[in-house]
């Protein structure tokens, strides 16, 4: 989840990409140390790697056309040399940080003299890779009117099919220092274009339109393509390549953005300024818009259960409180009742306490939930009952002062909840054996919250239910998030995923929790759900499986349906329900209902699970 919008600011700087030609020889000279007659061109200062050969030096007279101007955020404009050199892997291109409203316009020829410079959006921890730019510019316009530099067109035919080079060790796998090789691999191409006017033909959208004014398309139609039109996120090793970002140069006060679903199409031609941000790296800021047409993409209705089988369903709510409007209330109501059939069980992830994120020591989430299954029951749903473990303030993470917890809602008229001695924040739940059963010595309860892997994170929540005189185990987890990652787009190669060593202790410690289960009863039912915040393909998700304790039931699904949430254009898995080896034959379903949409009621899609226990 982003935070608030000074996302324009800083996305601008963070983009800073542009195009400059001709530096005064003795500025050049000066900043080389040496003699030479040549005025330093855009390509000179771009250089054949990431950073520029002449960063923290002067420039003087670097000629360029005007090919975009931005007014807001990071505010400047976009300079290119129309006189290209023979290298692919020089940009033409260079971002002027002009810190205020640009007084040029497009298709001035400029003379810029300024401070050649590397800025890293998100700032040098993020791992971003960073955009040379002229800032504290002296801008001279020679002439107005002119034709810009032709476009170079972004295609499948233009963006190689490998990802990014392999980092340098000898830089702490950072790619900055090595040589671009834009015919090989995709972030080497887009560097290669950095500031350049590009362009892209009639192409797939795969990430809806955000609040930020922005959606992602991809340029190869054919790669990995999900099921409902996004592209699949199948492995570390396949990024995505035709991905990319687009946002528009015009303020949308003065042209709003056009509102587009996963599947839909961005005809026509789509034109203007290469940029890279915080939030998605290469970014096309368009110019010259294309069209969207809508496709027929509608959200999910999950199969109602048989009545001797047991659907239970996971949803992130997404910081459910009750001072958010009732729409809110009654919208993901309506998804429980209609979109999911009503599951038997229902694991609810982000619940809030009942003022939200007023910070006061507030723990109960009574009225959150009074007000929650009051609008399923008004939806048509059923009178749901639930059960939770209120957590201690200010210790789960998430947004401050809303203390976010698990909650299980379970339909009283179809299944039970076996009441043990209910724990609190900080008891750890056990596994006995009651009538030479296992069972939970605290139903509800959490596991070992005391344990380093929970700290500021969700504990998770265990519960005993009874479905046609059968005991079933769920868990119900919110792993900690990605926070603290890098991008895809990082310059280090792979990208840091610190966040990744405080899931696989989690994940180990539920793992632990279910083979305790299992060792009492081998042929236990138990279904451990939630937002895992992680992959099915990740050493997360392999530790919560480890020994065969549990499937991660996704993975029943064909390849192009795996996903419930939709990132930077890449169609993921971040929620799961994984099952123990009794379980054997079930029915799965990713109910896609938010994640591409526009308008969402949440950022994931719930998950569902139905079985004969």
């Amino acid at each position: 989840m982003r935070s608030s919008h000074p996302r324009s600011a800083a996305v601008a700087a963070l983009v800073a990409t542009a195009l400059a030609t001709g530096l005064l020889a003795g500025s050049a000279d000066a900043a080389e140390g040496a003699v030479s007659a040549d005025p330093i061109r855009i390509h000179d200062i771009q250089g054949t790697t990431r950073i520029s050969p002449l960063n923290g030096k002067q420039v003087t007279d670097v000629a360029g056309i005007v090919t975009g101007v931005r007014t807001y955020g990071s505010r400047g404009f976009w300079i290119q040399d129309p006189d290209a050199d023979d290298n692919d892997a020089t940009s033409e291109g260079v971002f002027v940080f002009t810190n205020s409203v640009p007084t040029v316009a497009t298709g001035d020829a400029v003379k810029v003299s300024g401070t050649v410079g590397e800025y890293i959006p998100g700032g040098l921890t993020s791992g971003n890779q960073s955009v040379t730019q002229i800032s504290k510019p002296t801008v001279t316009v020679v002439s107005s009117g002119n034709a810009l530099p032709e476009a170079t067109a972004v295609n499948e035919y233009s963006v190689p099919a490998e990802y990014a080079p392999a980092g340098d060790p000898a830089a702490v796998g950072s790619i900055n220092g090595l040589a671009l090789e834009p015919s090989r691999y995709a972030l080497d191409y887009f560097e290669s274009l950095e500031g350049m006017n590009v362009k892209i033909g009639t192409s797939r959208v795969v990430g809806a339109t955000d609040p930020y004014s922005e959606l992602w398309v991809t340029v190869k139609g054919w790669e990995n393509t999900a099921k409902r039109g996004g592209t699949i996120y199948g492995s570390y090793e396949s990024q995505n390549t035709g991905r990319l970002q687009i946002q528009q140069l015009a303020p949308v006060a003065q042209q709003p953005f056009p509102v587009a679903n996963v599947g839909d199409k961005l005809t026509g031609t789509t034109e203007g300024p290469l940029d890279f941000n915080q939030f998605g790296g290469y970014t096309l800021v368009a110019r010259t818009l294309g069209t969207v047409k809508a496709g027929t993409l509608a959200p999910e209705k999950t199969k109602p259960q048989a009545e001797q089988e047991l659907a239970v369903a996971t949803y992130n709510v997404e910081n459910l409180d009750p001072t958010d409007p009732q729409e809110k209330f009654d919208a993901l109501a309506k998804a429980v009742v209609e979109n999911l059939a009503s599951p038997d069980v229902l694991a609810l992830e982000e619940i809030q306490d009942d003022n939200g994120a007023k910070n006061d020591g507030t723990v109960s989430a009574e009225q959150t939930l009074t007000k929650f299954t009051a609008a399923i029951s008004a939806a048509g749903g059923p009178a749901y009952q639930w059960r939770t473990v209120n957590p201690e303030d200010k210790k789960d993470g998430g947004e401050p002062g809303g203390n976010i917890r698990q909650v299980f809602l379970f339909n009283p008229a179809r299944v039970s909840f076996t009441e043990r001695a209910p724990g609190d924040a900080v008891t750890a739940t056990g596994v006995t054996k009651v009538n030479g059963k296992a069972a939970l010595t605290h139903s509800p309860g959490r596991i070992d919250p005391a344990n380093p892997a929970w700290a500021d994170s969700r504990k998770p929540l265990a519960g005993e239910f009874v479905f046609r005189g059968k005991t079933v185990f769920v868990i119900a987890n919110h792993f900690g998030s990605k926070g603290g990652d890098e991008g895809l787009t990082s310059h280090h190669q792979p990208p840091v995923r610190s966040s990744e060593a405080k899931r696989l202790l989690q994940a180990q410690a539920v793992n632990g929790f279910v083979k305790q289960i299992l060792a009492e009863d081998k042929n236990a039912d138990v279904l451990v759900l939630g937002d895992i915040n992680d992959f099915e393909f990740s050493a997360t998700t392999d530790a919560l499986a480890d020994g065969g304790a549990l499937y991660p039931a996704i993975k029943s699904l064909p390849k192009a349906e795996r996903y419930s949430y939709v990132y930077q254009g890449n169609a993921q898995v971040l929620d799961q329900i994984l099952t123990s080896p009794a379980i054997k034959k079930f029915t799965y379903d990713s109910v896609h209902i938010n994640a591409e949409f526009s308008a969402q009621n949440s950022d994931h899609d719930p998950q569902v699970l139905r079985f004969r226990p």
